[in-house]
Parts: C-alpha cells; sequence; structure tokens
C-alpha cells in the first residue's frame, strides 16, 4: 500500500485538520489512550528524529529492531489495532490537550517543510538508514492510525 504524501503541504494540511477535529473530550474507538496521550504518543516518532531525548538502540536490541520491527513500521501493511508498542512510546499520566496537539501539527509542519529529499537516506534512531517513502510511510501511517481511533 502507498500512503500519502506527508512531504507535500496538501497532506500535511489534510492530517493537522483531521487533529483539528479533536477535542479534550474525544474519546478513542479502541485502545486505552486519552485523547492527550495519543497525541503526547505521536510526536514520539518525531522527537526521535529533532531531539536527542533517546538514546540510539545498541546490540542485540539494535539488531532486533532492524530484523523484527522495522518492516512493521515502514512496509506498506497498516498497523493492527491494540498492538504492542515500544516502551519508548508508552505515554502515562495526564497530557495537556492543546500543549501535545500545538507540538504534534509543530513537528508536522517542520517534516513538512524539510521536504522529503532531507529525509532521503537519514539515519532514523531506530532502523538505520531509510528510503524517502520509508520515512514517508513512518509518519503517516502512524498519524493515520492514532487520528482514525480517534475517529477523525
Amino acid at each position: 500500500m502507498d500512503y500519502p504524501d506527508i512531504f507535500t503541504k496538501e497532506v500535511s494540511d489534510e492530517i493537522v485538520e483531521r487533529i483539528g477535529k479533536l477535542t479534550p473530550e474525544t474519546q478513542p474507538q479502541w485502545g486505552k489512550m486519552s485523547v492527550g496521550q495519543m497525541l503526547a504518543h505521536c510526536c514520539v516518532t518525531y522527537e526521535m528524529v529533532y531531539t536527542d531525548k533517546f538514546p540510539k538502540p545498541k546490540g542485540v536490541v539494535k539488531f532486533m529492531l532492524k530484523v523484527f520491527v522495522k518492516n512493521t513500521v515502514v512496509g506498506p501493511a497498516p498497523y493492527k489495532r491494540n498492538s504492542r508498542t515500544a516502551p519508548a512510546f508508552l505515554i502515562t499520566g495526564s497530557k495537556d490537550f492543546d500543549a501535545e496537539k500545538a507540538r504534534l501539527i509543530g513537528y508536522i509542519r517542520q517534516t513538512q517543510e524539510l521536504g522529503g529529499a532531507h529525509f532521503g537516506n537519514k539515519e532514523s534512531l531506530s532502523f538505520g538508514k531509510l528510503r524517502t517513502d520509508q520515512w514517508n510511510t513512518m509518519f503517516y501511517k502512524h498519524l493515520d492510525h492514532h487520528l482514525n481511533q480517534f475517529g477523525v
């Protein structure tokens, strides 16, 4: 499955529009996260790109991520509902809806403005070098999965 190009303004605007339909009271159609936690969870992907918040995996963990997780994240198959998530993506406690929403939109805008060429052959924290289409799949598929989870 090919995913829409998150690096284009049209597609990133569509994602931001969907995020704009969320409210602090929006309930998930599946799963346990609140809407604020989901927004914070979606920010983790971008934090791994734009910050040094997370240590780079090494040794066996790096091998396991590349061999067993990479294709799930950057491959064409959509995520399954209620599938397990990596520890770094687990969000606990309450989150400020407005702050997380603004943060996620900022990351989406930053990514779109940098464009696909910026990401071509760029090293990801967990999976090594990725092609532009793999970055696109990772960004778009994750956002789309969780926005569908919350009905937008």
